[in-house]
């Protein structure tokens, strides 16, 4: 029988700037320290000093971090490229890996079940949705992240799946009537969190799978495309 050994823990940061809310994590080995706050359009404003004041709780400096993961999107375009642009800067002055986690993704980690359809407002009458699944404690992409209008986004198959993000506080009643009968849960205030990228970042990390900080870009799903370092 093979036995799955968990990650080493190690001591990271993670941001995470998608939404108006400013999420931050650090961990010390197998201790995990937090901080979530509305941040409306202040991040690049709150964020550093609020990561100054938890590194100091977790009785750390940035010496001792081994690795920087950020919220890579989708979400605001602003806010995605506040994320990527502090990790990269905290990252190029210690020669440290960072990890772009996804924000859906992150939903889905942080709610606590195994199948879930998670999606954000993406303005103009748009959710990104993502759907995932957890099979022998790793997260199966169901549908990859992506752009559609609330009564457009995929199906799933079978029931109990938990819904979650702002996308079903903005667009309920098309989603629900979307996913008729398959959605058993729902928290649609539900918005990504640093403690969970962090814990997915873990695994990343532990494989060497982190990317030079100057490779790092947020990923936009509306365009496609990610930013190239030229328009960064």
């Amino acid at each position: 029988m093979r036995h799955c050994v968990a990650p080493p823990a190690v001591n990271l940061v993670a941001l995470e700037t998608s939404t108006e809310f400013c999420s931050l994590a650090v961990s010390r080995g197998a201790q995990l320290f937090e901080r979530s706050f509305h941040a409306g359009q202040r991040h690049s404003e709150l964020a550093l000093p609020a990561l100054r004041e938890l590194l100091q709780e977790a009785q750390l400096d940035m010496g001792a971090i081994e690795g920087i993961a950020y919220g890579a999107g989708p979400g605001s375009f602003t806010g995605l490229r506040i994320a990527c642009g502090l990790a990269q800067g905290l990252a190029l002055a210690r020669n440290l890996p960072v990890a772009g986690i996804g924000t859906l993704l992150a939903l889905a980690e942080d709610c606590g079940a195994d199948k879930v359809i998670a999606c954000l407002d993406a303005r103009m009458g748009e959710v990104y949705h993502g759907a995932y699944r957890k099979s022998g404690g790793n997260w199966i992409e169901m549908h990859p992240p992506g752009l559609y209008k609330p009564e457009a986004v995929p199906a799933v198959e079978g029931s109990d799946w938990f819904a979650c993000g702002s996308g079903f506080r903005v667009h309920g009643a098309a989603l629900t009537q979307r996913y008729d009968g398959a959605i058993a849960r729902a928290d649609a205030e539900a918005v990504p969190n640093a403690a969970a990228m962090l814990r997915l970042a873990r695994s990343v990390f532990a494989a060497g799978q982190g990317l030079d900080a100057a490779a790092a870009v947020p990923l936009y799903v509306r365009d496609k495309v990610a930013l190239k370092s030229s328009e960064r």
